[in-house]
């Protein structure tokens, strides 16, 4: 399971959980579902976790949801500084697998 972070590049911030992060990200991508993500143009990920229960992804997605904006942006710019859409890199599909083992 998968705790994401999506962004517009405005930085308009979207927390979701997913057991599928590639599928919904190209979900998020082509604005195939109606909502905030599709409005705002949510479609860059910047940031994501692997939890190895749907209760911790749960947990986790709430407590994200749950920070401050700036808290928000503090555990994205750890890992990504510059907000980076990670689907860019070409090997993080296979990143993503090996998180998954």
């Amino acid at each position: 399971m998968y705790v994401y972070i999506t962004a517009s590049k405005t930085r308009v911030i979207y927390v979701g959980v997913t057991n599928n992060l590639l599928n919904r990200i190209y979900q998020h991508k082509e604005g195939i579902t109606p909502g905030f993500t599709q409005k705002y143009k949510c479609n860059r990920l910047v940031y994501y976790e692997c939890h190895d229960s749907p209760d911790k992804a749960i947990s986790r997605e709430k407590q994200i949801k749950g920070m401050s904006r700036t808290k928000k942006i503090y555990l994205i710019e750890k890992t990504n500084p510059l907000w980076f859409d990670l689907t860019e890199w070409e090997e993080w599909e296979e990143w993503l697998r090996l998180d998954n083992d």
